[in-house]
């Protein structure tokens, strides 16, 4: 019976036509109680058929690995994140060191969430800052920054004593940059001293780069 049922449990899995997927999902899809579809589900892992990446949270076990981008819906249903600083600047090849971690930008409370395929920081902007992103547009399905509203979200949290994320070993400006758009996102900032430290930051790489747009 408990063959039976994890069977039963992998078509409604497979209905999902996903790779990661969660518990509400299948429990919804197999009308089964929650207790049952977990009990499945950790039987199903343990026959090395699934990958549990975080509370809630699956994915199946395939040639290609899991990608941590590809998990971040799943990881932060409740709250709208985008990908930012460091780890937007890497995925716009604006810094080529990859990140061990995956920064994130949100409207919520700053924090850190560690899973079976990454190590999550969400950092807390203003509402009034929170935009400047769209949909990746390689593979994956996620939220990201802007090249611009990236580095001035970096600089942004460098302000506040977060010094490292305005320290940059190599930074690269590719032709799309704009630092126009970058002193436009600058100028978004409320305080005034925060303010004047971006743009005093991002001046100083303009002119190192030998750009004036």
């Amino acid at each position: 019976m408990k063959g039976q049922g994890t069977q039963n449990i992998m078509v409604f899995i497979k209905k999902t036509a996903r790779s990661v997927f969660t518990t509400h999902e299948i429990t919804a899809l197999s009308g089964k109680s929650e207790s049952t579809v977990i009990q499945c589900l950790n039987r199903l892992s343990a026959q090395g058929l699934l990958t549990k990446i975080y509370r809630g949270v699956w994915a199946e076990v395939g040639a290609q690995p899991i990608s941590p981008f590809s998990v971040i819906a799943y990881l932060f249903p409740r709250q709208r994140v985008y990908v930012s600083f460091i780890s937007a600047l890497h995925l716009h090849g604006m810094v080529e060191q990859i990140p061990q971690v995956i920064t994130l930008a949100s409207m919520a409370h700053t924090r850190t969430l560690r899973t079976k395929v990454g190590i999550y920081t969400v950092h807390q902007i203003l509402p009034r800052f929170f935009c400047g992103f769209d949909w990746y547009q390689g593979d994956g399905s996620f939220l990201i920054a802007e090249p611009e509203k990236a580095l001035i979200d970096s600089l942004y949290l460098s302000s506040r004593k977060k010094k490292q994320y305005g320290i940059f070993p190599e930074l690269t400006f590719p032709k799309k940059f704009s630092f126009r758009r970058a002193v436009q996102w600058a100028d978004r900032i409320p305080a005034d001293k925060l303010r004047r430290y971006v743009r005093l930051r991002l001046r100083h790489y303009q002119q190192t780069s030998g750009r004036r747009d």
